[in-house]
């Protein structure tokens, strides 16, 4: 896998980080270095190692399906693309955390949610016989540092563009499941 298209699907996968970490440095008052930390440092690792397990499972299943891999990597992208702007549009742009979202169960929570992409995209990488390594370092980092930037930006302007970031994710995401398709076509 080329860098750019690494670069792409981690800042595609850092999205849903940003558009939370956004949301959360606008109700934040006054954000911290320590809520940085915490929002950047759990969904940096969350998202680092969500692609890690998807990889290990869809290296145990690789056998199965490698007729089909990139027809379901085209899918899986397509899908978690679009569900990504559904959720983008869908979503009010009034929902605020009750709670410090930097902490406890929520933090976990939101690490969680916001990974699962990642953990398909790890299942895809498996799929086209990429080493999991280095992109899941690269996911990782890159969700550490728009985690951090989207807290402190949130913090400066508000929740202003929360829901475009998803959706420019979500584009991202099928872009990329167009562009392995079409590499997949062309060989055959």
């Amino acid at each position: 896998m080329d860098l750019l298209s690494l670069l792409a699907i981690a800042v595609a996968l850092a999205m849903d980080a940003f558009a939370v970490s956004l949301a959360a440095g606008a109700v934040l008052c006054p954000v911290t270095w320590r809520h940085c930390f915490r929002l950047g440092f759990h969904f940096g690792l969350f998202q680092g190692l969500m692609p890690i397990i998807g990889w290990l499972v869809g290296r145990s299943v690789q056998q199965y399906i490698l007729t089909w891999d990139s027809w379901i990597a085209f899918g899986l992208l397509l899908f978690l693309g679009l569900r990504m702007i559904y959720a983008a549009v869908t979503t009010g742009q009034d929902d605020k955390p009750a709670t410090d979202p930097s902490r406890g169960l929520t933090l976990v929570a939101l690490s969680i949610a916001t990974s699962i992409d990642a953990l398909a995209v790890g299942l895809t990488l498996a799929m086209i016989g990429v080493t999991i390594w280095l992109p899941a370092l690269v996911i990782g980092l890159v969700a550490l540092a728009f985690s951090v930037a989207g807290v402190l930006l949130g913090n400066s302007i508000g929740s202003l563009w929360g829901s475009r970031v998803e959706v420019l994710g979500g584009l991202v995401l099928i872009g990329i499941g167009v562009k392995i398709l079409l590499q997949h076509l062309a060989a055959g």
